[in-house]
């Protein structure tokens, strides 16, 4: 799913979706054939997914909580601005990483999947809000 860092990656590669504020999704394929989404942002080290779902569910935590930088969390954990931000974009940043699905984050919180993906819901809808509200006040 996804991994961090800088190496590797291509400036040049086709955008899979551009969003506001220099934020986008690239997409490549490896030399193996396979297809990796991803996630750039200014002041953020970028993160690779091989789900274009997973990046764009990424791209919604980064716009529900203002952006974050989330180089060392590999060390501290999650992001402090993903904690502080509620139970909804918590459970989304999680389905972001790498051997968590639906399944996985209903067992932890001891919900079902359904409320699982009305948090996702709830995420998306609030990011989207939140680019459209830059938008009008003229931040492209």
């Amino acid at each position: 799913m996804p991994q961090s860092g800088t190496a590797d990656a291509p400036t040049d590669s086709p955008t899979y979706r551009e969003y506001i504020l220099g934020v986008r999704i690239t997409e490549r394929t490896t030399a193996d054939g396979d297809t990796r989404y991803r996630f750039e942002a200014p002041d953020h080290e970028g993160v690779e997914f091989t789900d274009p779902k997973m990046a764009t569910l990424y791209a919604d935590v980064y716009f529900d909580v203002n952006g974050f930088q989330e180089a060392g969390t590999g060390e501290r954990g999650v992001p402090p601005t993903v904690i502080q931000a509620g139970r909804d974009t918590l459970v989304a940043y999680f389905l972001t990483q790498a051997g968590v699905d639906v399944h996985w984050a209903a067992s932890f919180y001891g919900e079902k999947p359904e409320k699982i993906e009305r948090y996702i819901s709830r995420v998306r809808k609030r990011a989207k809000k939140i680019r459209e509200g830059a938008k009008e006040q003229g931040h492209a």
